[in-house]
């Protein structure tokens, strides 16, 4: 998945790594190793590289155990976590679909923040109670002000950061319309992106020095998200209280297994029509299979008024249909996770409806947005 690489699992839930995390892994621990052998003179090099490695690492235990505070509550409300990913940033825990009320969505938000100052203040009371000073004790209080920052920074209210998620849930529960809670929160983390742009390059502009870069990546990085939630939380509004049955196409190509390859061929194949690829239902109306045109070829014509369609169709292997009152915003989602460009719809007797086709929502969302603007 993008070039990250699985390295197992936490609690069933796929544990990614992103070549990225690798370079900020290296420069974590050759950092921060060069900063404990200055403290503590009596280190050996290769010691203190090995201490910056464990520092590397605990640091991003800490990421882990944010993203799996997510995680939990969020299996706890019955929604699959399908993957946790560290990155250059930091971590992403992968969610199957949202919340289904603002309080829940609230709790998934600041489950991770709430983990991190957790972690906080274990670390400082474990520091105060010892009174450790060794690169132990220096170790300690990294790792105490590291998840301070981590709940702190993930607080601010923009997404796609957890502050931003927590805002989207108070406007969604304000407003009863969880759209304008992504909407908003969106553009106040374009702003907290544009302000860390700017922090970032001054230093450049000014002194000519990149000091700040880090706070430039970090802006690029918000504004990329923010404006991915903002975008999605635009077609939220065009979809609201549609169902997939508002979009099966019409005409879908749909065909009986009875029909023999010669009446296929002639109602079907010769007619004016762009359909390469067909349906094939029974007599009850049940999706059994699937016909394309180019199957024909393997049959002799000759022998096509005594062939059946059931007798070439390629029997139905298809894992995923959806019912036609399965809201139309699910329908997208499904659509973007399993990489497909359509789906057959049914009634919840089983029967089909027809077809419902990517293309068709993109055109859907274009024409309700030029009838309503933002």
């Amino acid at each position: 998945m993008n070039g990250t690489i699985r390295v197992g699992n936490l609690w069933g839930i796929p544990f990614y790594i992103h070549p990225s995390w690798f370079l900020v892994l290296g420069l974590v621990t050759w950092s921060y190793s060069g900063g404990l052998a200055a403290q503590f003179p009596q280190l050996d090099g290769g010691l203190a590289l090995v201490l910056g490695l464990l520092t590397a690492l605990l640091l991003f235990a800490s990421v882990v155990a944010h993203e799996l505070g997510h995680s939990l509550v969020a299996i706890r409300q019955g929604i699959e976590v399908k993957s946790i990913t560290l990155f250059i940033f930091g971590g992403l825990a992968s969610l199957e679909k949202e919340s289904e009320t603002p309080a829940d969505a609230f709790w998934v938000a600041i489950a991770g923040p709430i983990v991190s100052l957790i972690l906080f203040a274990t670390a400082t009371a474990i520091g105060f109670a010892t009174t450790i000073s060794s690169p132990l004790g220096a170790i300690l209080n990294l790792l105490a002000s590291v998840n301070l920052a981590l709940a702190l920074f993930n607080l601010i209210p923009g997404l796609p950061l957890d502050g931003g998620n927590i805002l989207k849930a108070l406007v969604w529960k304000i407003t009863g319309k969880p759209y304008k809670g992504v909407v908003f929160a969106s553009r106040i983390g374009q702003l907290f992106g544009w302000v860390a742009v700017v922090y970032g390059l001054l230093p450049l502009v000014i002194y000519g020095s990149l000091t700040n870069a880090w706070y430039t990546l970090i802006g690029f990085f918000l504004l990329q998200n923010a404006g991915s939630s903002a975008q999605f939380g635009r077609v939220q509004e065009q979809l609201i209280g549609l169902t997939a049955g508002d979009v099966v196409t019409a005409n879908s190509p749909i065909v009986s297994a009875n029909l023999t390859l010669r009446e296929f061929a002639d109602q079907q194949v010769v007619s004016d029509n762009n359909w390469r690829r067909f349906l094939v239902i029974d007599d009850e109306g049940q999706l059994i299979g699937a016909i394309a045109v180019k199957d024909l070829q393997n049959t002799p014509t000759a022998l096509w008024t005594e062939t059946q369609v059931r007798d070439i169709m390629r029997p139905n292997t298809l894992s995923t249909t959806v019912q036609c009152d399965r809201p139309l915003l699910e329908v997208v989602q499904l659509l973007e996770q399993q990489q497909l460009s359509s789906l057959p719809v049914i009634r919840e007797n089983g029967v089909l409806v027809g077809i419902l086709e990517k293309t068709e929502i993109v055109q859907l969302i274009k024409r309700r947005s030029q009838l309503n603007p933002a």
